[in-house]
């Protein structure tokens, strides 16, 4: 009953913080990631209608399901910027943004369904214009690439390995500086990132290991594994409490699972956490009553011919963000 026990911790004193309407934002962005190996387009864009299609929304009990356009993939960079996509990324960001702050305006809990890890920046940027402060960045990679510790000259920057640095106002101001908030989206010191599985790794410090060095809090995968979510849950969300955060954004990135149960993503690994595991920390996190909205990202269904990984990805949106718990059959169920 792990599941139970954290929620009903965190909900003492607190009123019952279970989103009670749902709004489904379609966005199906894929311009943040490098072409695939074989030189097409990342299938990250076809993941929003695939978990539509197979019961997202009644799971959820949505509400209302709120489409966007597909953008247009480039292989080629585009003008003024060394960050793939990144005209795109900026204006399908801006798209973004008015939907998740009409959502909140209207007292309703935005579930953003991407595509790759660039929708971070159109969601919280909303979230900000509606109010809301302070990011939960669950993901198997810290995502910290920015100018200062990668040379922009020899390659394109992909906006998916790119998002927390930016979110952070880290980067080109195309991405960074944006109407109405400025930058940063989120201060280093209101920014918890969870699940890096690298940071024991010779190469960590080569590539994005300065993250240590800022005021990011940073809870390891192995950190997670070793402590359990249940307490990883109570640090989370004391640390949220103590900053003064009450209206947070939650980013999920599916690769932050364990490759062996994840494996359609574009860059899997282990360790990770199992389903069951990922939607109790959900779970725990959206019934605290701090989270706002939250997006789920990454999984690629051409990855997953079978669609071995569909049902049990939608399984854990829903039961994590109504904050159902294990306690509730969960563990039967996926």
């Amino acid at each position: 009953m792990a599941g139970a026990t954290v929620l009903a911790g965190w909900q003492a004193g607190r009123s019952q913080a279970k989103p009670s309407s749902v709004s489904i934002v379609i966005a199906p962005s894929n311009l943040g990631l490098r072409p695939t190996e074989s030189g097409g387009q990342p299938g990250t864009w076809r993941a929003p209608q695939v978990l539509t299609d197979a019961g997202l929304a009644r799971a959820l009990d949505a509400e209302e399901i709120i489409p966007l356009g597909r953008p247009t993939y480039e292989f080629e960079a585009q003008a003024g910027t060394r960050i793939r996509n990144g005209l795109s990324i900026r204006a399908f960001s801006l798209q973004l943004s008015e939907k998740v702050r009409d959502i909140l305006k209207r007292h309703r809990f935005p579930v953003v369904i991407g595509g790759d890890c660039s929708i971070l920046l159109g969601s919280l940027h909303g979230m900000r214009r509606a109010g809301g402060q302070g990011l939960v960045h669950i993901d198997g990679h810290s995502d910290f690439f920015h100018p200062g510790n990668y040379d922009t000259a020899k390659r394109l920057g992909s906006a998916a390995g790119m998002d927390l640095a930016l979110a952070s106002g880290r980067g080109e101001l195309l991405l960074t500086d944006w109407p109405e908030i400025g930058k940063p989206l989120a201060s280093d010191a209101d920014i918890i990132q969870l699940g890096e599985r690298d940071a024991e790794s010779p190469s960590f410090k080569d590539y994005y290991g300065d993250i240590v060095e800022t005021e990011i809090t940073q809870f390891t995968i192995q950190h997670v594994l070793a402590d359990g979510v249940d307490t990883t849950a109570r640090q989370v969300i004391a640390k949220l409490q103590a900053r003064g955060l009450d209206k947070v954004w939650l980013h999920v990135d599916f690769d932050v699972l364990d490759q062996s149960v994840m494996p359609a993503v574009d860059s899997p690994g282990s360790p990770g956490l199992d389903y069951l595991q990922l939607t109790e920390l959900v779970s725990a996190l959206c019934a605290s009553g701090r989270i706002v909205g939250t997006n789920f990202t990454i999984y690629d269904p051409e990855r997953d011919p079978e669609a071995r990984c569909t049902r049990p990805l939608v399984r854990c949106i829903a039961d994590g963000v109504r904050g159902r718990s294990h306690a509730e059959g969960l563990r039967g169920r996926i």
